[in-house]
């Protein structure tokens, strides 16, 4: 690798002159500076901008640290990316597969001192294990559970989303309603809540949270998701489906194309995260809930700018409401 010494004694000039050379300043003489250029030219010398970054004590990234790359997190990035993008700074993605040593080592020192900030997505790790984590960067944590006080934490209103979802359902005439992704006994576990939203819209409106209707998944693929409903549709007929994310709905209306049932005048489906994706399931649209466009990913760069501004600032701790998206697979 060329350095700048080794463009220095190539030009007869100190290595201080190529500084000034490279960082535009005016104390160099044209005829010098022009020299420096063509050598620099000629060596191929590249300029280190992480080096330069961690001198001005800013690496102009930001991390985003998730459980996977899957549709819901790939737009949370793509989103966070093109946020970014006119303050100069870029984003970094590292996937942990939900997995407590891939978090912890996420959580580490050494990895967040590699950018300016960070949000991160727990999967693995508890609240009372991220309590004991000292970061030494801004970092927002981006989760369905109750966070320690100490952090910035914005998360989506999961009970109340999946509530307000299998209302919509009920209200549009379905009385058997499966939920799809749901049976976790974690109660801070993104399929609990969802699946406790259910259970209080069915109760609320006179309906029984039938147990039988709780199919749960491993992976929150389509995959998985239509070969689950497939095995349920060959023991019961049902009304409705609840699918604990829009990624899980695809997989519902592929297994009801393949039953031969009609979405929505056999079955009526409703999703929750309001992918952009989502717009364009078949037939006509997937129904579903979530926050507004982008909205998710506005507050944490809010929440993040903010602690990157006053790291002494209080914590703040956001809820994401949600919204209603009607479509085509609901009546």
């Amino acid at each position: 690798m060329v350095t700048m010494s080794d463009v220095a004694r190539a030009a007869g000039v100190s290595p201080m002159t190529v500084s000034n050379v490279i960082n535009g300043r005016p104390n160099v003489g044209e005829p010098t500076r022009a020299k420096v250029r063509r050598v620099i030219s000629d060596l191929g010398y590249q300029v280190n901008l992480t080096a330069r970054h961690l001198r001005a004590g800013r690496t102009d990234s930001i991390a985003l640290i998730v459980p996977n790359f899957n549709g819901y997190f790939g737009e949370l990035g793509d989103s966070l990316a093109s946020m970014l993008q006119p303050s100069g700074r870029h984003l970094v993605m590292v996937s942990t597969s939900a997995q407590v040593d891939a978090e912890l080592e996420a959580f580490s020192a050494a990895r967040l001192r590699m950018h300016d900030g960070a949000f991160i997505s727990v999967a693995g790790l508890s609240a009372e294990q991220v309590a004991r984590l000292d970061c030494p960067v801004p970092v927002v944590l981006l989760g369905e559970r109750t966070m320690p006080n100490a952090l910035d934490h914005l998360q989506l209103d999961n009970v109340g989303g999946a509530k307000l979802a299998t209302q919509s359902l009920i209200e549009r005439g379905c009385r058997t309603i499966a939920v799809l992704g749901g049976a976790s006994n974690r109660e801070w576990d993104m399929p609990f809540m969802r699946q406790e939203g259910w259970r209080i819209a069915l109760e609320e409106a006179g309906l029984s949270a039938d147990p039988d209707l709780i199919v749960p998944l491993q992976h929150f693929s389509s995959e998985e998701a239509m070969g689950e409903l497939a095995s349920v549709l060959e023991r019961r007929s049902i009304d409705g489906v609840f699918a604990v994310t829009d990624t899980v709905a695809l997989g519902a209306l592929a297994a009801l194309r393949e039953a031969r049932l009609s979405v929505p005048a056999d079955v009526q489906v409703c999703g929750f995260d309001n992918l952009e994706s989502s717009r364009f399931a078949y037939p006509g649209g997937l129904t579903t809930v979530g926050p507004l466009h982008d909205e998710l990913p506005r507050l944490a760069l809010e929440l993040l700018d903010r602690r990157i501004a006053d790291a002494e600032a209080p914590a703040q701790h956001v809820v994401v409401g949600m919204r209603m998206y009607a479509r085509a697979t609901t009546r």
